[in-house]
């Protein structure tokens, strides 16, 4: 029986709303159901969408949640789009370097980390709470001793040294799940830093947007890659603030395609699903603002399955 992987992106606000969309896509294409999977890694805002497979809860009722068509006997996603979103800008950081001894290990092994990774060491410490994140994985999980039995791997990034942790791997160190997810969503300079065990993390995606490369010789036949910060074709903004996002965006893109080759060479075939003109223009340049939430969503919706329907033309 074939052996499929699930890696789910960084993406903030509108990457999760746009990847929920690309994954109900995948599974009307496949009849296959993300919750099956036999691995599911999560970074950032792609960590909350593993953590709610991880537990249960199917793609469709998180559909529904985010078109606010929940049906009585759907799980409870206590989720407020409005609110518990927090604002599309973030608060005053404290002042002061974020991480003095992220930066130490920088010094002593250069080279070894990426320019986000330094960042996050001279960004001051942030002042968001991931609290709406906890309260919603922890009711969720009532009944769950840590961890959920299907394999659910979440990153995040030891703010001190800068090595990337993978909670809920064979092996990792002991976490709840709602701390793991709070600790890979922590942007530096946005939210706080999350203390688990002796040590504080922030956002696995400092390291690496997807993390894809964990899957490399992991014996799976087919991994699924949802990057929503990825993209294989542009838009063309006008605005500085988007052209900007769109150069990073570019960079990420090559990382991962870098990344999405290493684990090709291992026998596993890896299909990508990224946004899209379309959704690119949907987007804007702020990925934290739910303000576009409803129109990633309905823009994405008819954008992923056209990208799968051009895919298996090409396999064809």
């Amino acid at each position: 029986m074939a052996r499929h992987g699930i890696v789910l992106g960084a993406g903030g606000v509108l990457g999760f709303t746009w990847s929920v969309a690309a994954l109900h896509a995948w599974q009307q294409e496949t009849g296959l159901d993300a919750r099956d999977a036999d691995v599911r890694v999560g970074t950032s805002a792609g960590s909350i969408l593993a953590g709610l497979l991880g537990l249960g809860v199917d793609i469709d009722t998180i559909l529904r949640h985010q078109l606010g068509t929940s049906r009585k006997g759907d799980r409870n996603v206590d989720w407020d789009h409005d609110v518990d979103s927090g604002s599309p800008r973030p608060p005053l950081p404290r002042l002061g370097l974020g991480s003095p001894g992220l930066l130490f290990s920088v010094l002593t092994h250069p080279g070894r980390m990426t320019p986000l990774a330094v960042m996050s060491g001279i960004l001051p410490r942030g002042q968001g709470s991931l609290t709406p994140v906890e309260r919603m994985l922890d009711r969720l999980a009532e009944g769950v001793d840590n961890w959920p039995e299907r394999d659910t791997w979440i990153v995040a990034m030891n703010y001190t040294t800068g090595r990337r942790e993978v909670f809920g791997r064979p092996g990792s160190l002991p976490a709840r799940l709602s701390d793991a997810v709070q600790a890979s969503c922590s942007i530096p300079g946005w939210y706080h830093p999350v203390t688990i065990g002796r040590h504080s993390y922030v956002d696995g995606g400092a390291l690496s947007n997807t993390n894809l490369d964990l899957l490399a010789g992991a014996g799976l036949d087919e991994v699924l890659v949802i990057a929503p910060m990825v993209s294989r074709s542009y838009d063309r903004p006008s605005s500085p603030f988007t052209m900007l996002e769109r150069r990073w965006r570019r960079v990420t893109t090559r990382l991962v395609l870098r990344d999405m080759a290493k684990v090709q060479a291992t026998d596993t075939n890896v299909r990508l699903l990224c946004p899209g003109p379309d959704d690119l223009v949907a987007m804007g340049a702020n990925l934290m603002d739910h303000r576009r939430r409803r129109t990633v969503l309905d823009t994405a919706l008819r954008s992923a399955g056209e990208q799968l329907t051009d895919i298996a033309s090409e396999l064809n």
